[in-house]
C-alpha cells in the first residue's frame, strides 16, 4: 500500500507519521513546491518509526501533467493543502482514478463541479476529513443514531493555545499567515431548515476538563448533516468555535471596522483588501512560537428520545500538543483522521464511490475502527449518557 501526502506544513508531516505507522503501508511519499520546508519535514520525520518507508520530493502543483504522473504511482492520496488550490489537484488525481482525501475542501464555488467529475470518475474523494469538519461529524452521527428521535445536535470545536496572549488570546494552529476570520453570515437550523445568523454571535461560556474557562460562538453549522436520516427533523442544531474568553467580542469590533472584507478598498491610490492587512499586521503576534503549545477541543451533543424518555448523548474531547512527537494537537486530531481514513480506503474498508463526506462512510464497524486506532495515539473520547423523566408528548 502506497501513500501520496501533498503538503509539508504542519498538517502533511502528521498524516505522513501516521501511515509511516502502519505494517501494511510499502511506501509514503511527503510533497511540498518548497524545497526548505520540505527538508524540514523529512528531518523531523526521519526519527520517527517507519522512517524508512518515507520518500520527498519537490512537486509544483501548477505543473499538472507532472502532478498526475506522481499520482499514478500511489493507492490513495492525502491533501494537506490550502482550499484554495484543493479543487485543480484533486481534477489531477481524478486523471489517474486515484481515491481523494481531504483534510480541507475546495471553495464552495468549486464544489458543484468538482463533484459531478468525481461522480464521472467512478472514484471516491472524502473533503473535509479532518477534526472539524471530520471528527465532529462522525460523532454527530453516532450520536443521532443512538436517539430514536433527535431534537437538537450542538457542535463546539475550537484549537487555542495552551496559554493565551495578547492581543485575540489565539495562535495559528492549523498553519499558514492567514487569521481564520470571516465576515459573512454563519448558519444554524431551525425546525429542519437553515437560517443565516452573524457570526461571532450567539456568545455562551463552555468549560472543559483542564482547560477552564472558553466560549462559543456561531461559525456555521455543516449543510450535509441534514442530508443524514436522523437529522432531517432536527429542531435545533448549531455548531460554534471554541476560543478564550473575549475573543468574539474583540473580532466583532474587527469586522464592525470593515477589517475582515475581502474586497480591496483604494488607500492613496493603492488597492488592497483590510484582510489582508489585518493578516499581515497579526501574524507576528498570533504565529505558534517555538516552545508554544496548542489544545484542541470538542463537545458534541444530541438531544432527544430514546424509548419514550428524555434523553442527552455527548461526546467530549480534549487533546493536547504531543512533546514527544513534537506534532501539535491540530495537526494530530486532523491529519491523523484523514490519514486513517485514506488507509481504510487503500485497504478496501471503505469501497463506497463518489463525492462522500466522512460521517456518510464512518458508521458501524468503521467508527468502532476509527476510534481504536485514533485512541492508539492518544486520542480520546468521553461519552456521557443522561436519562430524565419520562416524556408526556
Amino acid at each position: 500500500m502506497k501513500i501520496l501526502v501533498l503538503g509539508s506544513g504542519l498538517m502533511g508531516p502528521a498524516a505522513a507519521y501516521i501511515a509511516m505507522t502502519d505494517p501494511q503501508v510499502s511506501q509514503v511519499m511527503l510533497c511540498d513546491m518548497s524545497a526548505p520546508m520540505l527538508d524540514a519535514a523529512k528531518k523531523k520525520l526521519a526519527r520517527l518509526p517507519g522512517a524508512e518507508k518515507l520518500a520527498t520530493t519537490v512537486l509544483d502543483l501548477n505543473n499538472h501533467a507532472g502532478a498526475s504522473r506522481l499520482m499514478a504511482g500511489f493507492d490513495v492520496i492525502v491533501a494537506a493543502l490550502p482550499r484554495t488550490v484543493s479543487a485543480s489537484i484533486i481534477r489531477a488525481a481524478l486523471e489517474t482514478n486515484k481515491p481523494w482525501v481531504d483534510l480541507d475542501s475546495p471553495p464552495n464555488s468549486e464544489i458543484d463541479e468538482v463533484k459531478r467529475q468525481v461522480q464521472a470518475a467512478g472514484t471516491i474523494a472524502v473533503p473535509g476529513c479532518g477534526v472539524e469538519p471530520g471528527l465532529t461529524e462522525i460523532m454527530a452521527r453516532h450520536l443521532a443514531e443512538k436517539l430514536d428521535r433527535v431534537d437538537e445536535l450542538h457542535i463546539k470545536c475550537g484549537g487555542i493555545p495552551e496559554k493565551p496572549t495578547p492581543p485575540l488570546g489565539y495562535k495559528i494552529v492549523f498553519g499558514g499567515r492567514q487569521m481564520p476570520l470571516r465576515e459573512g453570515d454563519a448558519r444554524w437550523v431551525e425546525n429542519g431548515e437553515l437560517k443565516p445568523v452573524a457570526r461571532y454571535s450567539g456568545v455562551e461560556p463552555v468549560t472543559f476538563p483542564g482547560v477552564g474557562a472558553c466560549e462559543a460562538w456561531h461559525e456555521g453549522f455543516m449543510p450535509w448533516l441534514l442530508d443524514l436520516a436522523p437529522l432531517k427533523n432536527l429542531k435545533v442544531g448549531t455548531q460554534k468555535t471554541v476560543r478564550y474568553p473575549g475573543y468574539a467580542a474583540k473580532v466583532t469590533t474587527l469586522k464592525e471596522m470593515g477589517l475582515l472584507r475581502e474586497e480591496p478598498i483604494d488607500v492613496d491610490g493603492v488597492k488592497i483588501a483590510p484582510k489582508k492587512v489585518l493578516d499581515a499586521l497579526l501574524y507576528p503576534r498570533v504565529r505558534l512560537e517555538e516552545g508554544e503549545r496548542d489544545i484542541t477541543v470538542f463537545r458534541v451533543e444530541a438531544f432527544g428520545e430514546k424509548d419514550g424518555r428524555a434523553r442527552r448523548y455527548k461526546i467530549e474531547m480534549v487533546d493536547r500538543y504531543d512533546d514527544v512527537l513534537d506534532f501539535t494537537s491540530m495537526a494530530r486530531t486532523t491529519a491523523f483522521t484523514g490519514a486513517i481514513v485514506a488507509r481504510m480506503i487503500a485497504r478496501g474498508e471503505i469501497k463506497a464511490q463518489g463525492w462522500l463526506t466522512p460521517e456518510q462512510i464512518i458508521a458501524g464497524p468503521l467508527f468502532d475502527q476509527l476510534v481504536r486506532e485514533l485512541a492508539r495515539v492518544n486520542i480520546r473520547f468521553d461519552v456521557t449518557i443522561e436519562k430524565t423523566k419520562t416524556l408526556t408528548a
